[in-house]
């Protein structure tokens, strides 16, 4: 008799593999894959309104600078997996904070989060408001609301978790700008601006295509680039100039082998950030610049204008008008290295790695899923 009628399958078992870096060519695949039926131009305004919103709530609790830029990693790696239609990026950005002030040991209940996000997000209810400090008591508003909001806030926590594969690792860019800064003879006026340069990164996908001493490498280079380009040269107290940074860093050379880098990540790290400082450098004028302050402040500057409630406090001013920034890239498309192709983590086809169990796994509850925090292969030779 066949007893295997009518009874339920037996659940399987299947593994997750946490992916710390990704090739440009499967950010692109995976960002084209979840951004549905928008444009690339308002996925970049999406992303950017998630980031600043991150970044100006941060700044209100009065996070350290690791905890937003990991909340900002954390919302990119989230819609590399998850389509954006379903989900709002005030939800996500919320939940990607709540997560990194978990890795970061700063942590914030989802109360205390929700608190600070409806000052920011309704203003006039802050207005109504007698909180002395300008905030919202959330036991005055409908519980109901509030839980519902926390509510969507956990649940995404939990997807959150699973695209990290539950590693709570993160290793930042900062400490990095320092000692590289030191190590090729920088001025701390370079320094302090890769340090800025390097915050501008996590607006961006740069964090999850490239580990932090690159990151932090890059934002040498690019502030090298920006504080020598149709510059005279000039000492500003640093064994080296700007000039000669730049010109150091921009070609072959033993540094590469030095800090285990190429000089064609940091040519296409440079073009991204000096793309963002573009955009920032023509809409200043409409409060929309991508510069953030180099740490969170409790008192920020004045705002004019009546700008989106969710964009974050006037930045300080880019040094840089749009037609020079476009002049630069000119200037390195002429003298550029031809970009090296990328092995990715397991296939050297994308749609092959994650067209499979590997996604679909997430935010499901059948059989058994084990989350291992290396790739395929890694560590199979112990």
């Amino acid at each position: 008799m066949n007893h295997s009628r009518g009874q339920s399958p037996t659940p399987h078992s299947s593994s997750k593999y946490h992916h710390p870096y990704f090739t440009p060519a499967e950010v692109e695949y995976l960002s084209e894959k979840q951004r549905g039926k928008l444009s690339v131009t308002q996925e970049e305004r999406v992303r950017h309104l998630a980031c600043a919103f991150i970044e100006r709530l941060g700044a209100r609790v009065g996070f350290p600078r690791r905890t937003i830029a990991t909340a900002q990693n954390l919302y990119h790696r989230f819609h590399l997996f998850f389509p954006r239609k379903d989900f709002n990026y005030v939800d996500v950005s919320l939940a990607a904070l709540y997560v990194s002030t978990k890795m970061h040991d700063t942590l914030k209940k989802p109360r205390e989060l929700l608190a600070v996000s409806y000052a920011i997000r309704f203003p006039e209810l802050v207005a109504k408001s007698k909180h002395p400090g300008g905030e919202i008591d959330v036991d005055t508003m409908d519980p109901a609301v509030v839980e519902r909001d926390r509510q969507r806030v956990l649940s995404i926590e939990r997807l959150l978790l699973e695209t990290v594969c539950f590693n709570f690792t993160s290793r930042m860019p900062f400490p990095y700008v320092m000692k590289l800064g030191k190590a090729l003879g920088a001025s701390k006026k370079l320094t302090k601006l890769a340090w800025r340069l390097t915050i501008d990164c996590h607006r961006t996908l740069i964090p999850l295509q490239y580990p932090p001493h690159i990151v932090a490498l890059a934002g040498v280079y690019i502030a090298a680039l920006l504080l020598s380009f149709e510059q005279p040269v000039v000492n500003d107290g640093g064994p080296r100039t700007a000039h000669e940074i730049a010109d150091i860093l921009g070609k072959n050379g033993d540094w590469e082998l030095k800090y285990q880098a190429q000089v064609d990540d940091l040519e296409g790290i440079a073009h991204t950030v000096i793309d963002l400082l573009i955009q920032g450098a023509q809409s200043q004028t409409l409060n929309t610049s991508p510069r953030t302050p180099s740490s969170p402040s409790p008192h920020p500057p004045p705002r004019t204008g009546n700008p989106h409630p969710l964009t974050e406090p006037q930045p300080q001013a880019i040094p840089y008008n749009a037609d020079q920034l476009i002049r630069l890239k000119i200037a390195m498309r002429a003298t550029e290295h031809p970009p090296r192709t990328r092995q990715p983590l397991g296939s050297a086809d994308p749609s092959a790695l994650y067209n499979g169990d590997d996604v679909a796994l997430l935010g499901r509850s059948e059989g058994t899923v084990r989350f291992l925090f290396g790739p395929p292969g890694a560590g199979s030779e112990f």
